[in-house]
């Protein structure tokens, strides 16, 4: 018997959703009913398909939540395959428990840290209900090491404040993956308090 719930997870191009496919197409090969869920969070695809950045691609139903999810699937699926599983709300949790119930298979990819370096969304607890995790890492666009596991967000070419919203859609522009050395987080706020204390301590000496 294989994986009841198998999860794909690293940062931003370390090729997610090309193994999710790749896993699918396999599914598909072998004449299993398949069902391929994507959140409307993710606006990148103009249309309902999931794609890679390869160019591969497939159709997809888009949701607008968790629990969207079961009205589309139904007793003859085999696998469901849920694509930027770390866009979905609290309910993904019970939702991927009552697929496996069902005796489905359920293949997933996401993001297991946010631009911030921080664990995203629900994905610790489904990763721990995973069976079945496989972590990538991409090529570091800073100084090219194969280990980068860190999403950069970019804006304007420079790395993305702290404080900026935690979700931002985006393509290679907004986002590159890097290695935990050339990874940056500045914190704007920090700085302004720091220099607004120095100058505090200047002005009463």
């Amino acid at each position: 018997m294989g994986y009841s719930f198998e999860v794909i997870t690293g940062p931003m191009s370390c090729g997610k959703t090309e193994e999710l496919l790749r896993r699918v197409k396999r599914c598909i090969i072998a004449q299993k009913k398949v069902k391929v869920i994507s959140p409307e969070t993710d606006t990148r695809t103009k249309g309902d398909y999931i794609e890679s950045r390869n160019g591969l691609w497939l159709d997809a139903i888009t949701v607008a939540d968790a629990n969207d999810i079961l009205h589309h699937v139904n007793a003859a699926d085999e696998v469901v395959a849920i694509d930027e599983l770390q866009f979905f709300d609290a309910n993904i949790v019970p939702v991927v428990k009552t697929l496996i119930d069902q005796g489905k298979r359920i293949i997933a990819s996401g993001l297991d840290l946010d631009f911030k370096g921080e664990p995203f969304g629900y994905m610790p607890e489904l990763l721990c209900l995973a069976d079945k995790v496989d972590k990538l890492t991409a090529v570091c666009m800073k100084c090219g090491a194969d280990n980068a596991t860190r999403t950069q967000r970019l804006i304007n070419g420079s790395p993305a404040d702290k404080n900026s919203p935690l979700i931002m859609i985006g393509g290679d522009e907004t986002y590159e993956a890097r290695c935990l050395k050339c990874y940056e987080l500045p914190d704007v706020k920090a700085e302004t308090r720091k220099r607004g204390f120095k100058l505090l301590s200047f002005e009463k000496h």
